[in-house]
């Protein structure tokens, strides 16, 4: 497990992030030079910790295009170009995800984390996968063209733990249950959420994440109308663990700056220590000849 260095020294408990959002297209080149102006401009605000979207680097509803598109990790120029804006800038820089070709044929949706130095400090591979008939015609079928994680990350930032997850991660609870009982101070959900499933339950989601684990939340989002034709809803949003919005973006491309407090942490989670007060459980199901009695842990 990372070492917890949230509470190592008073100026390790103040950390300036920047959230990037964007509107991707299908042009890789031109999002990675949006992203990286993006995250320039970040910078130049003091932020020490800058995260970007899900699918920072092509959004493609065409599978054939998309395949065409996306390259493996090694050899990767949006990989080489982001590891040295890192590097150049003095930087953590999470890309939030992008997507990058997979050993069975699929594609991996991919955050990286890269370290000052430029190095890839941790990767995450979304875990769940959004496979979805919307009400108004939209068809999503992420588990087509992508391969679901299996691992659950955990990286050592210089101000404490960051719990990585993308978008559709959300949804589970569980998932950020086990960051924070392993240590997790800053949960990560960049994102690219759709209009009507953000209106309903962008906000209540990142902010009973927050409130559950006593954890900072940071979600860099997609915004606007994109290339393809889909509507993303934006409001990156940085979430207190006491469950305050500490800071949103509208709905328009650019950068929005937040000021954190670790401290806060350990303040939320001494006034309600949850953490503390899992349990193991037997689920019953009552009623009928066949009561089913199930262990859970």
């Amino acid at each position: 497990m990372p070492q917890d260095l949230s509470a190592s020294s008073p100026a390790a408990s103040r950390l300036r992030v920047g959230l990037v959002q964007m509107c991707v297209g299908r042009d890789v080149a031109r999002n990675v030079a949006d992203a990286s102006r993006l995250v320039r401009e970040a910078a130049a605000q003091g932020a020490q910790y800058v995260q970007t979207p899900e699918i920072t680097t092509l959004m493609e509803t065409d599978r054939a295009r998309l395949f065409a598109a996306v390259q493996p990790e090694a050899g990767n120029t949006a990989i080489a170009a982001f590891s040295a804006l890192a590097k150049d800038l003095g930087i953590w820089l999470h890309i939030g995800s992008m997507a990058v070709l997979a050993g069975d044929g699929r594609i991996a949706n991919r955050a990286l984390l890269f370290a000052p130095s430029g190095q890839i400090a941790a990767r995450f591979d979304k875990i769940h996968m959004f496979d979805v008939s919307l009400p108004n015609g939209e068809i999503y079928r992420e588990s087509k063209s992508y391969s679901p994680g299996s691992e659950a990350v955990l990286a050592a930032l210089p101000w404490g733990n960051l719990g990585m997850t993308i978008c559709y991660d959300l949804r589970f609870p569980y998932l950020y249950r086990a960051l924070a009982k392993a240590g997790a101070d800053i949960l990560a959900i960049p994102a690219s959420f759709t209009v009507p499933t953000g209106k309903a339950h962008w906000h209540v989601l990142m902010r009973a994440r927050a409130i559950e684990n006593g954890c900072f939340v940071i979600a860099a989002a997609q915004a606007g109308r994109h290339e393809v034709g889909r509507d993303t809803y934006g409001h990156s949003l940085v979430v207190s663990p006491w469950g305050e919005i500490v800071a949103e973006a509208g709905v328009e491309v650019g950068v929005t700056m937040a000021d954190l407090n670790l401290a806060e942490i350990q303040e939320a989670r001494q006034r309600v220590p949850s953490l503390q007060h899992d349990r193991d459980f037997t689920l019953i199901r009552a009623g009928g000849e066949s009561a089913l009695a199930e262990s859970q842990t």
